[in-house]
């Protein structure tokens, strides 16, 4: 037995949605940003920078422009794409990932952690939500849906 989606005012979603493609965006522009700089030449990450800066970029659009029932499932890629990019990040620092190591000085890194942990909980909590159904102001009920 599922639980209904917690119900929240239709413009907090929308706020939710433009922060959380925003953040998909802002993400996105880092990657591109450094990949430009310098990690374009780095053996798989380079080509790795450059697709989550596409993939990013992709979500962002879904998250704004997706119909409401496939907001949850898009919102969840966009949040899985974050916190892996932000996995990926924490490895490279901590132990090295594909034979590159990162530097916890490096440019934007903290930028970068930033954003990708506010835009996965941003958009977890768009992909769990759902807008709450106009009442009627007379008879304060829903209205009945049909066909």
């Amino acid at each position: 037995m599922s639980r209904p989606r917690p119900e929240v005012p239709g413009p907090l979603l929308v706020v939710g949605r433009i922060v959380g493609a925003g953040l998909l965006g802002a993400g996105a522009g880092i990657h591109l940003y450094l990949w430009d700089a310098g990690y374009d030449e780095i053996p798989w990450i380079g080509p790795l920078f450059l697709l989550q800066s596409i993939a990013a970029t992709f979500l962002g659009i879904g998250v704004l422009v997706a119909p409401a029932h496939w907001l949850p499932p898009v919102a969840v890629l966009g949040a899985v794409l974050q916190l892996g990019t932000l996995g990926g990040l924490a490895l490279s620092v901590w132990v090295g990932l594909f034979g590159f190591s990162e530097s916890p000085e490096a440019s934007l890194l903290w930028q970068s952690v930033w954003v990708e942990a506010v835009g996965a909980a941003v958009l977890v909590c768009v992909a769990v939500v759902r807008p709450r159904e106009r009442t009627d102001p007379r008879t304060g009920r829903r209205p009945v849906r049909t066909g």
